[in-house]
């Protein structure tokens, strides 16, 4: 999925870069520098953090709202806070998890406001076999028809499974299995302990796999 995001410029202050210098050649850890370093966050360096980012906070939002319809405003939502607090982040190499919980944070807030629970679902998901995991991945050539139906049963009963999820194991699962974060970044955007936070992806995993075990077997 690929969403065109235009930042309202005019709502928050910028400014442009003082030095010629190529931006799409800096790393993400001065990138972040430079957008600290003033009052406001460095426009083009701004700008190039949206581009390198936009796709992952199109995933979460995705996985955590799939039924959505308003997911666009909601990722520009998550780029202006972005903006407005990004001299906040005290350790930049830990942008990625800082942006996924200011997703996760926002997603929740529209929760609360829409007083429903929303069914995150996946088509990205592993398989949970009984000697691990394994990616659902589809080959370069064409699959037959029985291959595709095969596919897109499986995908089926992969979207109730997770459907069937309490919210706080679609979450957790959601930040561990697709989005591939750490154990201790899903505490920190969770707001839980870290062995609460092992337990509900154990307990989902198994919920999962219990689900989904008997169209395995078949």
């Amino acid at each position: 999925m690929s969403l065109a995001i235009s930042v309202p410029w005019s709502s928050v202050e910028a400014k442009s870069p003082q030095a010629p210098v190529q931006i799409d050649k800096l790393s993400n850890y001065d990138l972040i520098l430079r957008c600290q370093s003033e009052r406001s966050p460095d426009r083009a360096a701004f700008s190039e953090l949206l581009r390198r980012y936009q796709s992952h906070v199109e995933r979460v939002l995705y996985h955590l709202a799939p039924d959505w319809q308003d997911r666009a405003d909601l990722t520009q939502e998550v780029w202006i806070r972005v903006y407005r607090n990004i001299k906040r982040l005290q350790e930049p190499v830990k942008f990625r998890g800082w942006l996924s919980r200011i997703a996760t944070n926002l997603f929740y807030d529209e929760l609360r406001k829409r007083k429903r629970v929303a069914s995150p679902l996946s088509l990205d998901a592993p398989r949970f076999m009984e000697d691990g995991e394994m990616n659902w991945e589809i080959a370069g050539e064409n699959p037959s028809p029985e291959e595709e139906l095969t596919t897109q049963e499986f995908y089926e009963q992969l979207q109730e499974a997770i459907s069937d999820l309490p919210e706080v194991f679609r979450t957790t699962i959601v930040l561990r299995e697709i989005e591939g974060l750490a154990y201790e970044d899903i505490a920190e955007i969770t707001k839980v302990s870290l062995g609460t936070v092992k337990s509900r992806i154990a307990r989902a995993r198994t919920r999962l796999q219990s689900q989904l075990q008997s169209y395995l077997d078949g």
